[in-house]
């Protein structure tokens, strides 16, 4: 027990979220170099160049030199196992990067210094709030011009609506950005630039020391220690169990390019983040620490691999030890297995492994039973994890197959690629029609999806968009759903579990059915 115990209590398993272009990918490499895991940043932009960012694996991502999907990563640092959901930044993000959040205990906020608080940011710290995890701002590019550090606090707060509180203050900025001023140990951490090699020469100097106008530069020090004063004299204590709560963000800047403030941030960010935190089970706490082996299903991704045609299931394990070759119980399908090939996976790089812990998260090959949201336990204790929300695509459209010999794989590849959550898919059912409505969550899984379909199904398709932006689940109906009083301009509708919803092109719609039909209820998330 004392093992398991020790083995659980030093990981660390969080989420990287952002606006495009924030910097994310970047950060997370340099979090892999120190830990030693890649010995080369590649950098996501070079697209000439043969190095493409670690984390992108989909061939369309190489393409384009953004996440689409979210990549999962483990790497030990100092007495730390870390392991890393790095989602999809990218405007046209899936579903996919909701769920991924599911599956961590804490996330990073990634902030561009020069435009702040960006539409993606919101919607993702959206998902943060919900689950009421930790959330660490790391106010990335200060190497650039960027916005007044007080203004991008004061932004945070008002459209995040979550208090923040600055481990370290930036010393200038653009060609200026000197360092950062640790506001706990009351020191500077002064850096010299190194080609954004792993280590960063950091020269650490008092506030008061009389070598610090050659470091800093006397105006720069003069701003400093009024910037240190106005800080003291305004912003709360540090509250760590309000951090825990998801009610204070810590806020670091720093430079990821160039590798100023990313090992300060690392290390402070692994003291305050939490170890694996209980999950809920029909209203029981499942213990991270009991010797009980659990996990869910977050994410299903096909065709990793092309030769093997496979699919790998994605479980975060929320207790106990997982050892390769064990029996579990896959509740759901109420059958006893044994996960063949679990695998940790460092982008395309897998890795077979013999046993792995509480919050840490592995890849299992899928024969096709596997839905997200499954729970698999130890066979004597049986019990349902929480289900994974269904998040309400918000771009529509009509497909059918131009090849009608096709209809089989058609079928096949849109089931799969929908049951892996990068799309749901709609029916009409009182039209008779045989056409599918795909919905998505950013209009980028449009071009995915058929990509995939082309590649992995051989299946071309005929894509008609549709005007439909709003979705709701109709959770409560005064009559039959056929039967309701809608606008000419709403659609009823069927998910593959046969669960009624409403599409409408306007949110003026929504409040007209409301009105309309007494009654009825609508959800904006679903739970199965």
């Amino acid at each position: 027990m004392k093992q398991l115990e020790q083995e659980i209590k030093r990981r660390r398993t969080f989420a990287i979220i952002s606006h495009p272009d924030a910097g994310k990918t970047t950060l997370t490499e340099k979090f892999l170099l120190y830990g030693g895991a890649i010995a080369l940043a590649g950098s996501v932009k070079g697209k000439k160049t043969a190095k493409h960012a670690v984390s992108d694996w989909m061939e369309i991502e190489k393409q384009r030199g953004i996440s689409v999907t979210s990549s999962v990563m483990q790497f030990q640092y100092k007495n730390y196992c870390i392991n890393i959901l790095d989602t999809p930044g990218h405007q046209d993000f899936s579903e996919d990067t909701y769920r991924t959040l599911m599956a961590a205990d804490s996330a990073v906020m990634v902030i561009d210094a020069s435009k702040g608080v960006e539409n993606q940011t919101r919607k993702l710290f959206k998902v943060c709030v919900m689950r009421h995890i930790p959330i660490f701002t790391f106010i990335n590019k200060m190497d650039r011009e960027s916005r007044n550090p007080f203004d991008l606090l004061e932004q945070i707060e008002q459209e995040l609506g979550i208090q923040t509180y600055p481990v370290n203050w930036p010393i200038g900025c653009g060609k200026e950005f000197k360092g950062v001023f640790d506001r706990e140990k009351r020191h500077i951490l002064s850096f010299e630039a190194n080609n954004g090699q792993h280590e960063v020469k950091a020269t650490e100097v008092d506030l008061h020391s009389p070598e610090l106008d050659g470091l800093i530069g006397t105006e720069n020090r003069n701003t400093l220690l009024e910037d240190v004063e106005l800080l003291d004299g305004a912003s709360d204590a540090f509250d760590l169990k309000a951090v825990q709560e998801g009610r204070l963000s810590p806020v670091f800047f720093g430079s990821a390019l160039t590798n100023f403030g990313v090992e300060p941030f690392l290390e402070r960010f692994l003291e305050l983040t939490p170890p694996p935190l209980p999950r809920y089970a029909g209203g029981q706490e499942i213990d991270p620490y009991d010797e009980n082996f659990s996990a869910f299903v977050f994410k299903i991704q096909a065709n990793m691999n092309k030769a093997h045609r496979d699919r790998i299931t994605f479980l975060r394990i929320c207790s106990g030890k997982f050892e390769r070759d064990m029996e579990v119980l896959h509740v759901q399908g109420n059958k006893k297995m044994r996960l063949s090939q679990p695998q940790q996976i460092m982008a395309q790089e897998r890795e077979i492994i013999n046993e792995a812990y509480a919050g840490d998260i592995i890849g299992v090959f899928d024969p096709g039973i596997f839905s997200i949201g499954d729970t698999v336990c130890s066979p004597g204790k049986r019990f349902e994890f929480e289900g994974i929300p269904t998040f309400a695509p918000e771009h529509f459209a009509r497909i059918r197959h131009k090849d009608t010999m096709k209809r089989k794989q058609f079928v096949k590849g849109t089931t799969q690629i929908a049951q892996e959550g990068a799309i749901q898919i709609f029916h009409e059912p009182f039209s008779g029609m045989e056409e599918v409505i795909v919905g998505v969550v950013g209009v980028l899984q449009f071009e995915v999806f058929e990509h995939r379909m082309k590649n992995e199904y051989n299946v071309d398709i005929i894509r008609e968009g549709l005007p439909y932006q709003y979705i709701r689940w109709v959770s409560k109906s005064p009559v039959p759903v056929q039967e309701l009083h809608l606008s000419s301009d709403t659609k009823i509708v069927q998910d593959f579990h046969d669960n009624y919803l409403l599409i409408f092109t306007s949110e003026w719609n929504i409040r007209w059915a409301l009105e309309k039909n007494d009654g009825l209820e609508l959800a904006e998330f679903h739970k199965e």
